[in-house]
């Protein structure tokens, strides 16, 4: 019986362990207690998008981009793949390392249908280790254009459900600083981001709402919502989209709109394509 309330029964002690989850001597810190509880709250948003997917097995296939030390996919793994017969979980990650220790950790607990992948997502897209369809793309926490990169992943391998938390978004705060002169005065909406930190925050803002239009101008459904609480995290907002082929027309117009409007056309091939 687990001693700890916020450990999940039948969860495994020894891989919380060796995430760093709890001490060696099975002890849980108020840093671990929060980051345990920031990855419980995303798997309640997760396991019905994996009961569905377990209903045809085929599409059982989580690919988890920019991994890192993979405490998503193992947490994953644990409290839903674990009692399976099927379904695989593909950490890719660029960083050597990493992967190497993820894949010892996999050997050791036993967990057979973890692969982890030292690929780039370009690689991964035509990489013969990876399935031509998967069922759900994720992306915690991924820097910048990694969440770009794994939306891209995701559209080329059909998958039905993203689950997207994206993290320091630069690209298109860059880019609004590279345009400011030129577009301040042209509307009264320019004021967003006349100002430094606004330009900041504009852009992170901005990133996602281009990231959840291109989703919806592919088919997808596509919920925005908060992962958890402000005191725990600021980079928390989740992305989670659903493949429904619904209309794309109305989606890809306010997408062309608001480019323009934002003199973002430097950026049109990442955010239309």
């Amino acid at each position: 019986m687990n001693l700890i309330p916020e450990i999940k029964p039948g969860q495994s002690l020894e891989l919380l362990k060796e995430l760093h989850i709890l001490t060696r001597d099975g002890k849980i810190n108020q840093d671990s207690r929060r980051k345990l509880k920031q990855v419980y709250h995303l798997y309640q948003f997760i396991e019905p998008l994996l009961n569905d997917l377990k209903t045809n097995e085929q599409f059982l296939k989580v690919v988890d981009h920019g991994a890192g030390k993979s405490y998503l996919g193992f947490i994953l793994y644990d409290l839903f793949f674990k009692n399976l017969s099927e379904g695989e979980i593909f950490g890719i990650e660029t960083r050597e390392e990493l992967v190497k220790k993820s894949q010892q950790l996999a050997q050791h607990l036993k967990f057979p249908r973890m692969k982890f992948l030292n690929l780039s997502v370009e690689e991964s897209i035509t990489s013969d280790l990876i399935p031509t369809d998967v069922g759900m793309v994720t992306a915690l926490h991924a820097c910048n254009t990694a969440t770009d990169d794994a939306i891209d992943f995701g559209l080329k391998k059909n998958s039905k459900y993203f689950v997207l938390v994206p993290c320091c978004q630069a690209e298109v705060a860059a880019e609004l600083r590279k345009t400011k002169n030129k577009m301040i005065g042209k509307s009264f909406f320019t004021e967003m981001w006349r100002h430094p930190i606004h330009t900041r925050e504009f852009g992170s803002h901005i990133t996602n709402v281009l990231r959840c239009l291109k989703l919806e101008a592919h088919g997808y459904q596509v919920t925005v919502t908060e992962l958890v609480g402000w005191e725990h995290s600021m980079k928390n907002e989740l992305i989670i989209a659903q493949y429904k082929d619904l209309p794309r027309k109305n989606a890809q117009d306010k997408l062309k709109l608001l480019i323009q409007e934002l003199g973002l056309e430097d950026l049109k091939q990442r955010f239309l394509n």
